[in-house]
Order: C-alpha cells, then sequence, then structure tokens
C-alpha cells in the first residue's frame, strides 16, 4: 500500500520555523543535525529542512512495502527518477518527477 506520509519543507532558519509551527499549531520537533527537524506523530509529519543542498520546493513523501518495486513502477508509468535510492535516517528513499514536472520523494521505513 502506498500513501503520503511525509511533507518535506524547505526553511532558511530551522530553529525559526520548529518556533512558528510549535507556536502555529502546537507541534513538537525532533531535531536530526543541526539542519533537520521533523514532527514524530507516526501520522503525516512535517520535516524541515534547512541544509544547504535542500530540496527548493515543498516535497511530498510517499511511503511504500517495497522501494524497488515502487520505482520500476514509476519508470514504467514515465517518471523520471531526480535523485537515486539513498539511505536515511528512518530508511530508503528516492526523488522522482511526475509528468508534470512535479518532484515527489518515495520512501521505505527499515
Amino acid at each position: 500500500m502506498a500513501r503520503l506520509n511525509y511533507l518535506e519543507l524547505p526553511v532558511t532558519d530551522a530553529g525559526r520555523a520548529k518556533a512558528f509551527y510549535a507556536a502555529a499549531f502546537g507541534w513538537a520537533f525532533s531535531d536530526f543535525g543541526p539542519d533537520y527537524a521533523a514532527t514524530m506523530t507516526g501520522d503525516t509529519d512535517i520535516g524541515l529542512d534547512a541544509a544547504p543542498d535542500r530540496v527548493a520546493k515543498p516535497l511530498p513523501v510517499i511511503q511504500v512495502d517495497d522501494l524497488e518495486v515502487a520505482l520500476a513502477a514509476i519508470e514504467a508509468a514515465d517518471g523520471r527518477v531526480t535523485v537515486p535510492i539513498f539511505a536515511f535516517p528512518g530508511g530508503r528513499r528516492f526523488h522522482f518527477a511526475d509528468p508534470d514536472g512535479h518532484e515527489l520523494a518515495v520512501m521505505q521505513a527499515g
């Protein structure tokens, strides 16, 4: 089963962004280094990415059970891989562009 489980937002200052979302919505964040923080609700979570190589636009992340099967299906449907499979804390993922050029990511927990 595939479901949207995460939205990664590019930010210029992770601390300022955490303070804003905490004040506006009461969200709590876990830090993953100085440039990244995320909610950890287990539902659809938000990541705040202030790393120098951060994505330029919000990045929806779809969770799947099998990353390689999802990659093959996306390529067969004319999706274009923009970032090959890589490991991150919490699993593995890749990025792709859909036929309209929207960048998304697909992740497998583990």
